[in-house]
C-alpha cells in the first residue's frame, strides 16, 4: 500500500517477532508456557483471597483487583499473538488495533493508580494505625478501586479519540505482534508533531511521575519503619512495602523505556514489549506469594480443602 492511498488503511500488517518458522514454533511453546500459568496464578490468587476470611483486609482486597487486571491485561495482546504464529499473513483490522490501544491503555492506567492506592493504604496502616479502620472501609476501598478504573479509561479513550481523527494512507506494516499507539502514530500520513508531544505528557510523563512519586511513597515508609521500635508487626509492614517498590519495578521500568522517549524504533523494542505484555503480568502473582506467608498458607487451605493438595 502506497503513501498517498485516498481509500485509507482498513488492515494493519504485524510483522510478529520473527519470519523464521523454527523460530515461530519455539516462541509459541513458550509463550503459551507463560500464558498457561499467568491465568491458574491470578485466578488463584483471586479465590484465594476471596474464599479465606483471614486475608479480609484492605491489602489482599487491593491485591485481588490487581490480579484481576493482569488477568484483563495479559487477555489483550497474547492470544492474537499466539494465533498469528500460524499465520502467514500477520494482520489485524483498523477497528481491531483501535481497540488493542484503548484495552492495553485502560488496564495499563488502572493497574497504575491501583497501585497508588495500595500505596495510600500502606500509608494509612503505617501513619495512622489507630484510624486504619475508619479510613480504609470497605466503602473507600471499592472508590479508591472505582476511581482506578475511571482514571484509567479517561485517559485511554482520550488517546483513542485523538488517534482516530488521525489520517492513514500508507503504508500499513508494524514491526510488532500488537498495536500501540507508539508504533501506529508512525504510520500517519500527516504531521503527528504536536500529537507525539500530547501522548508523552499523557503517557510518558504521567508514567514517570506516578513511577516517582510511588518510590518516594515507599521510601518515607521505610525510612518512618526503620526509626520506630523493631517489631514483628513493623518487620511485617517493611516486607509489604519493599514488596510494591519490587512490583512498581517490575511494571514502571518497561513502560518508562516505551513511552517516556521519541516515537522511534530501537533495538530493544520486540524484547521490551515482550516483556511488558506477556512476562510481568506473571511476576505480580509470584512475587506476591513468594514473599507472603498468608497468602501461600491461604492457598494450601483452599488446595486441600477442593483435595487438590493433601495435608501435611
Amino acid at each position: 500500500m502506497e503513501r498517498g492511498n485516498s481509500t485509507g488503511v482498513i488492515e494493519f500488517v504485524l510483522l510478529g517477532l520473527s519470519q523464521t518458522q523454527e523460530i515461530q514454533l519455539f516462541l509459541f511453546v513458550l509463550f503459551l508456557i507463560f500464558y498457561s500459568m499467568i491465568l491458574p496464578a491470578n485466578i488463584l490468587i483471586i479465590l484465594t483471597i476471596r474464599s479465606d476470611p483471614h486475608l479480609g483486609s484492605p491489602m489482599y482486597f487491593f491485591l485481588a483487583n490487581l490480579a484481576f487486571l493482569d488477568i484483563c491485561y495479559c487477555s489483550v495482546t497474547p492470544p492474537k499473538m499466539l494465533a498469528d504464529f500460524f499465520s502467514r499473513r500477520k494482520t489485524i483490522s483498523y477497528g481491531g488495533c483501535m481497540a488493542q490501544i484503548f484495552f492495553i491503555h485502560f488496564v495499563g492506567a488502572s493497574e497504575v493508580f491501583l497501585l497508588i492506592g495500595m500505596a495510600f493504604d500502606r500509608y494509612v496502616a503505617i501513619c495512622h494505625p489507630l484510624r486504619y479502620a475508619n479510613m480504609m472501609s470497605r466503602e473507600v476501598c471499592c472508590a479508591l478501586v472505582g476511581a482506578s478504573w475511571a482514571v484509567g479509561f479517561m485517559h485511554s479513550i482520550l488517546q483513542v479519540v485523538l488517534i482516530i481523527q488521525v489520517p492513514f494512507c500508507g503504508p500499513n506494516e508494524l514491526d510488532n505482534f500488537f498495536c500501540d499507539i507508539s508504533q501506529v502514530i508512525k504510520l500517519a500520513c500527516t504531521d503527528v508533531y504536536v500529537l507525539e508531544l500530547f501522548m508523552f505528557f499523557n503517557s510518558g510523563l504521567a508514567i514517570l511521575m506516578c513511577f516517582l512519586l510511588l518510590l518516594i511513597s515507599y521510601g518515607a515508609l521505610l525510612v518512618r519503619l526503620r526509626a520506630g521500635d523493631p517489631s514483628k508487626g513493623t518487620s511485617k509492614a517493611a516486607s509489604t512495602c519493599v514488596t510494591h517498590i519490587i512490583i512498581v519495578f517490575i511494571m514502571f521500568s518497561p513502560a518508562i523505556y516505551i513511552y517516556c522517549r521519541p516515537f522511534r524504533s530501537f533495538s530493544l523494542d520486540k524484547v521490551v514489549y515482550v516483556y511488558h505484555t506477556v512476562v510481568f503480568p506473571l511476576m505480580n502473582p509470584i512475587i506476591y506469594t513468594l514473599r507472603n506467608k498468608e497468602i501461600i498458607s491461604a492457598m494450601k487451605r483452599l488446595l486441600v480443602r477442593h483435595g487438590l493438595c493433601q495435608r501435611k
